[in-house]
């Protein structure tokens, strides 16, 4: 077969860059790098720009990146700010904890907390990165072979495309192929199966029709429920544990696979099952964290990097930060790529990790059962709102002008 090259064209004396996968993370990397004048060339394996999903939560952090990135105020027309995030007891439907996010979490965090529909958010990316000159989109490209070398990256796609650059970072998600060549590592089944869909808000119940993130929080499984487009819409998501031995993917879902999973569910989340025509299922993975995913002319970026489990809503938030941060570890270091990269992953491998863990170890405090659920219960007993906004300082208190701070210390 005879394969057609693509060479990228630096800009001026700055060097060229390609990303692999064009969802959240690829589009907010594309931006990152062509705001500093990079030339980028984005390869995406479907055949038209898109997103698939439903809702997602976006904290102060993830703001905080979408300013940086230019992209701010298009994400904020289109979501919904949360006023309050709500923990409810599934099994006896008692109130767990209900944490407000209104005036004095903004003033805390510097931005809301809010939820949006995953094609709004990406929608609002990829229409900055057409405004983009720096930047080729390339649909229908997927990579099937890497040539990482002294002098660049070359990936070869499946129709026979070549497509050569100073360096290359995978933005692929969980099977990335990137990640297969740096560090060749397996993904970790989770055994925790999630559906979701969207609804109507006509189709929702009127006493459960609420301005914030709910879970429902039962042994072994959890609802989530929050609107979506000024309210025009709810977005269901459940999760269990499943009885089968699970294989990383999507599917289209079974309610009556659905509806087994909750029989021991208090009546009031319960009828939320019935409210999707059609579920989505996603056969959840993570991966264990590692020191290094950087090497020479590439690295990775967002679920390639660091991918992770729902439990905190953070996997989108992480990736924006992620693209943030590269774009400022390769201007720190004067446009000398394989020197960003390495300043970029030492910024964002421990504090990635630490996410990673976290959620795992939330996702068993959502499914406790027996003694555990009832601690869990407690643990929220009494607690004021600062002394929630002080436990979570870590993860929304994340700033771009200190992106790199953590790597600087480390280095000294």
């Amino acid at each position: 077969m005879t394969l057609q090259k693509v060479n990228i064209m630096a800009t001026g004396n700055k060097p060229s860059v390609l990303l692999v996968g064009g969802g959240i993370g690829g589009m907010a990397a594309a931006l990152a790098l062509a705001r500093l004048g990079l030339g980028v060339d984005l390869l995406e394996q479907s055949a038209a720009i898109g997103e698939i999903g439903a809702g997602l939560q976006l904290g102060p952090n993830a703001f905080a990146a979408l300013d940086a990135l230019g992209v701010g105020e298009a994400v904020r027309r289109s979501a919904v700010f949360s006023e309050r995030l709500v923990m409810m007891d599934a099994v006896d439907c008692s109130e767990v904890a209900s944490v407000p996010v209104g005036e004095a979490f903004r003033a805390r965090f510097r931005n809301p907390y809010a939820v949006s529909h995953r094609a709004d958010l990406h929608g609002a990316l990829h229409a900055a990165v057409k405004q983009q000159p720096l930047i080729r989109v390339h649909t229908g490209a997927q990579v099937e072979a890497l040539d990482l070398g002294a002098r660049g990256a070359t990936a070869v796609t499946r129709d026979g495309r070549r497509f050569a650059a100073d360096a290359i970072v995978g933005c692929d998600g969980v099977k990335s192929v990137v990640r297969a060549r740096l560090v060749g590592d397996a993904p970790r089944v989770s055994g925790h199966v999630v559906y979701r869909a969207v609804v109507p808000a006509a189709d929702m119940p009127e006493d459960l029709r609420w301005n914030a993130p709910v879970v429902w929080a039962g042994p072994d499984c959890h609802l989530v429920h929050y609107p979506l487009r000024q309210g025009e819409q709810y977005n269901l998501v459940v999760t269990f544990h499943s009885r089968e031995r699970e294989e990383w993917g999507v599917s289209d879902g079974s309610k009556a696979e659905v509806m087994s999973y909750f029989e021991g569910v208090h009546a009031r989340p319960r009828q939320l099952l019935d409210r999707p025509t059609s579920w989505r299922r996603w056969s959840t993975a993570d991966r264990e964290p590692v020191a290094r995913w950087s090497e020479g002319c590439a690295t990775l970026l967002g679920d390639a990097a660091h991918p992770m489990m729902q439990y905190l809503a953070q996997g989108a938030c992480m990736a924006l930060e992620d693209a943030v941060t590269l774009g400022a570890a390769v201007e720190a270091c004067d446009f000398d790529l394989d020197a960003g990269f390495r300043l970029y992953a030492s910024a964002r491998v421990a504090r990635t990790a630490r996410v990673v863990l976290s959620v795992r170890e939330m996702g068993r405090i959502y499914h406790a059962k027996g003694v555990e659920r009832l601690v869990r219960n407690g643990l929220w007993t009494g607690r004021t709102p600062e002394r929630f906004y002080d436990a979570v300082e870590w993860l929304y208190g994340w700033r771009p002008a200190l992106c790199l701070d953590d790597a600087r210390a480390t280095a000294t």
